[in-house]
Formats: structure tokens, sequence, C-alpha cells
């Protein structure tokens, strides 16, 4: 049986990011994995192109992505990286600044499983790009729930879940056996090879698919800081924010 547990967030108290030098997180540390795809046009948010077409999606894509990272990155708290889709483009232009590492072949189950099973010791969280409402606030509160958890998922809607994250203490559970992607009952799939383990939910959010959900989220696309305070933590004020960059149109 799969113990669940659901976390309130805290006030989301966001700092704002200053440029210099990229400081490197210890061997062991929590860690925040973003996967993403290479922003060429026909390649990102192919169910949102086919309404809103091409050129307008792929600028949501980098839009969104560099605002979500501006939200999330806190080297002080946790190390970001990001796992690129396809491998080549790990070389990319598209990338500036950003510690980065290849996804790999397989499902999408095949991949997270291999950012599980290859990342240096400590708790991982993974989360994708598809929901622009993401703050700091669910990435510590998901952190903070592998303190007496094992795994932690931030629902979505639809039955999926748009975060994951193990503890990975004292093993990496097979989470993503024979689970079905893009159901109803993907989130359920996934409990259901967690049998045993303590799990911890939080807050549900909605990610963009179609152009009725551009709607929905509304003015939270491209917000980067949400309100600005000052960052206490100066042993970070040359720190460098990873940034996205237009990349050609390919057919």
């Amino acid at each position: 049986m799969v113990r669940l547990a659901s976390l309130p967030l805290a006030p989301h108290r966001a700092s704002p990011i200053n440029r210099g030098t990229v400081v490197a997180s210890p061997p062991f540390a929590s860690r925040l994995v973003v996967m993403v795809k290479e922003p060429v046009a026909g390649r990102v948010k192919t169910r949102l192109a086919r309404e809103v077409g091409a050129v307008r999606a792929t600028s949501f894509y980098r839009t969104t992505f560099s605002a979500l990272l501006a939200r999330v990155y806190r080297p002080s708290r946790w190390h970001t990286q990001l796992a690129v889709a396809p491998d080549a483009a790990v070389t990319s232009r598209a990338w500036r600044n950003c510690t980065r590492r290849r996804q790999g072949n397989g499902d999408l189950g095949k991949r997270m499983q291999r950012i599980l099973d290859t990342e240096p010791p400590g708790p991982v969280v993974v989360i994708g790009t598809d929901v622009p409402t993401v703050t700091a606030t669910h990435i510590a509160a998901a952190l903070k729930s592998l303190g007496s958890h094992d795994a932690v998922f931030g629902p979505s809607p639809d039955g999926g879940y748009w975060l994951v994250g193990f503890k990975r203490r004292p093993r990496i559970p097979r989470a993503f056996a024979s689970v079905k992607w893009s159901s109803r009952d993907t989130l359920e799939h996934t409990l259901a090879n967690l049998s045993g383990l303590s799990v911890a939910r939080i807050e549900t959010l909605a990610d963009v698919d179609e152009a009725s959900d551009l709607a929905q989220v509304g003015n939270a696309l491209g917000r980067t800081i949400l309100p600005v305070v000052r960052h206490k933590d100066t042993q970070y004020r040359d720190v460098q924010l990873c940034e996205v960059m237009p990349t050609e149109t390919r057919n």
C-alpha cells in the first residue's frame, strides 16, 4: 500500500537572480532537473502549434521556460540542471550558461529513470516546462517533503503529474515501469509501482498543451519573479542564470 500525504505550501518569497560565475554544487545536494527540448519551431509544443501556429507555440515555449528558470533557480538551496532532448542539442547555442545533461533514448519513463539512476547522491526532483505557474515555493515544498517521505508528486488535473521526486535512499525505485503516459491513469499507474513507500503530494497545477489552456493560465505567462524581494544570500551575488536563446526554424 502506498502511503499518501498532502503538504501545504509556504508563502512564496522569490528572489532576483544576479549574473556572474556559475557556482558548482557539492557532491551530496538536493537537485532539481528540468526536462527540456531544444526550442525549435516544429519540435516543441506540437499540439499547441496545431491551433496557434508553430511560431507562436515556440515563442510561448521559450518565454515560459526562461521565466520558469528564473523563478526556480536557487543555487543556495538546490542545484538546477537541464536534461536536454534531443541528445545532440546538449551543445546547442540555445542554452546559455546552463548546466545540462542528455536525456538519452526511450519513452518518458525510461528517460526519467535514467536521471534518477545517474544523478549524484541526494534527493532529486524532476519537472518539465509545460506548467508556467511553477515557483520556487513548489520546489522547496517538494524537497522538504522528501525529508519524511520516499517520493513526492505534483499532480495534474488530467491524471498525470507535473513534478516527481525521490529521496533515493536506501534504494532508487523502479517507478515508471509499464506506466501509460498521457492518460487519465498515469499518476495511479506510477503509484502502483511504489507499493510500501511513503508518498507525498504537493499542489495540483495544470499544464498548457492546447489553446484553451493559454486562457486559463492568464497573466502567469512570462512572469519571472513574483514578488521581487532582496536576495539575502550574498555569497551567490555573482551567480549567472542559465538562459534559453532563439534558434532557427526547422521544417
